[in-house]
């Protein structure tokens, strides 16, 4: 695959419409998307768009892993032991190399729950100290909650935390491949990390960075601080390709548009009606009809617009 079609794809794939709607697209296998090579080394199994339901198996954030010519490193350990069991059979069908690494984009369901799976299997799995908190405390309920709706396709899951934390950054130099794992600072969720990969101007940035569909804004996610970490730290990297935590692969532009800008553009609406007087009751009608085309805009937009308020009554 030549990198003018590589970047032709990418380019295309970032105009691509997402739809919520599509249950399952590939009925093979327990995951949402049979994973497909981003980049020379890079693959990645998107999600669906849609919140985690049984049909798509909780498969609803991007399961990547680099293929480095000397082993593999999975980024999020999937959202249940059989999504983990699903991403390590699809890994053997492209490589016989062995998974020698996995990380954690953050302490949510989809990113560890299928840890067991490859911890039984003797493989380190990699988080920052903050989302090895988040598992510790909350790691019962998030386990539950998967079963609820993940019903048979919760077995075989167990709680189970990263092997190695880190504060700030971990690399890893593994065949081809110069991997830094970096923490940032404060953004979507508890311990957020990207990957970057320098040498092929690439991030995999987690949760960090939305694409095609609404992100959500949950009652820790501080937007101020989200911003402050994106003009700081994220948006230096001046990556070429980008595989967000949510959405197919595309470029710092779109995913700026519907990350950066939508956090901007929702607190200025927001700080336009505190200036006004107007109240929470009012916040949840600002209007976001901008963003009304992303998928999940009917489950998250008053939710986000609530939760903004509240932060910004005391800023």
């Amino acid at each position: 695959m030549t990198m003018r079609f590589v970047l032709a794809a990418l380019l295309f794939a970032g105009t691509a419409q997402a739809s919520e709607d599509t249950a399952d697209k590939y009925p093979a296998s327990v995951l949402y998307n049979k994973p497909y090579e981003v980049i020379p080394g890079v693959f990645s199994a998107i999600g669906a768009t849609a919140p985690p339901t049984y049909e798509n198996s909780g498969h609803n954030n991007n399961l990547s892993f680099i293929v480095t010519g000397d082993g593999v490193v999975v980024i999020n350990g999937g959202a249940a032991y059989s999504l983990a069991k699903a991403l390590h059979d699809e890994i053997r069908a492209v490589t016989d190399q062995p998974v020698k690494l996995v990380f954690n984009e953050n302490g949510q369901g989809h990113a560890v729950l299928g840890n067991n799976y490859w911890t039984e299997q003797g493989i380190p799995v990699v988080a920052h100290q903050d989302a090895a908190d988040e598992v510790e405390e909350n790691g019962a309920s998030i386990l539950e909650g998967m079963k609820r709706y993940n019903r048979d396709k919760a077995e075989g899951t167990e709680v189970q935390g990263p092997t190695v934390t880190f504060e700030d950054e971990y690399i890893v130099d593994m065949g081809d491949f110069h991997i830094e794992a970096r923490y940032l600072g404060p953004a979507h969720s508890p311990g957020d990390i990207v990957i970057w990969l320098p040498d092929q101007s690439m991030v995999i940035s987690g949760d960090m960075a939305f694409h095609e569909r609404m992100l959500p804004i949950f009652a820790d996610t501080y937007t101020a601080d989200w911003l402050e970490t994106w003009d700081a730290e994220f948006e230096p990297l001046n990556a070429t390709y980008v595989i967000p935590g949510h959405g197919h692969p595309t470029n710092m532009a779109q995913v700026r548009r519907y990350t950066k800008d939508y956090l901007e553009y929702l607190r200025g609406k927001v700080g336009e009606l505190i200036e006004e007087g107007g109240g929470l009751a009012e916040a949840y009608y600002v209007d976001q009809s901008p963003y009304a085309h992303l998928d999940t805009f009917e489950e998250l937009a008053t939710k986000n617009a609530g939760r903004v308020f509240e932060q910004m009554e005391f800023e």
